[in-house]
């Protein structure tokens, strides 16, 4: 296991749910990352699906000391550069190019990348990776699939992603090839845009409360 995979794996087994947030502010942000931390929850991926995405990184980094940000919806080196020079902890992308895994290659910064299929997989063993996001997990067959996988790929954990929530998390994360899960059901737009931060923190709390297996 190198140094990259265990700092990611660090971050990734301090939580069973991972907050999977798009954010139109920096403000939002910051709240929404201290409600999230607060209870429970400090790792949170901010994706680039919005144009605050990059302020709100770097806003969580200088002002949420307790949070670890990360940016995800990464899909090319450009974007992969300008989360880590705003701040991010670590990088997740829903794919995964040749391109995307050179630029993870210079940065001390570390990768989850996304894979599925079996040709996938085998092609992130060879480049070193263990850890991977399933996305998008349901679409692509769920529960069902990385118990498929699971004696195959026995090296390889995941963090599904995609269509995961308070129904079925209990058992993704009972999987032993599944680290932890990526949610947005935790940080509910409706509440960030009437700033109820403390159902928030609730959320995150009933989230944290999770136990693998």
């Amino acid at each position: 296991m190198t140094q990259k995979t265990h700092a990611l794996m660090e971050i990734l087994m301090a939580q069973p749910v991972m907050p999977v947030v798009a954010v139109d502010s920096a403000a939002d942000a910051v709240k929404l990352a201290r409600a999230l931390a607060a209870g429970g929850l400090p790792g949170i991926e901010v994706t680039l699906r919005t144009p605050a995405a990059l302020d709100a990184i770097r806003a969580i980094t200088a002002e949420v000391p307790e949070a670890r940000c990360g940016a995800g919806t990464i899909l090319t080196p450009r974007q992969f550069d300008e989360a880590v020079e705003a701040g991010a902890k670590f990088i997740v992308s829903p794919g995964t190019t040749h391109e995307v895994l050179d630029a993870a290659k210079s940065s001390d910064v570390p990768l989850l990348p996304g894979a599925a299929t079996p040709s996938e997989l085998m092609a992130m063993i060879e480049e070193g990776y263990e850890i991977l996001k399933f996305f998008p997990a349901e679409q692509l067959g769920g529960i069902p699939y990385l118990k498929a996988l699971a004696p195959v790929f026995q090296g390889i954990r995941f963090c599904p992603t995609g269509g995961v929530s308070p129904g079925n998390v209990r058992e993704y994360l009972s999987l032993p090839n599944v680290v932890c899960v990526g949610g947005s059901w935790v940080a509910p737009k409706d509440l960030v845009a009437s700033g109820d931060f403390a159902g928030i923190t609730r959320l995150a709390q009933e989230a944290a409360a999770l136990r693998k297996g």
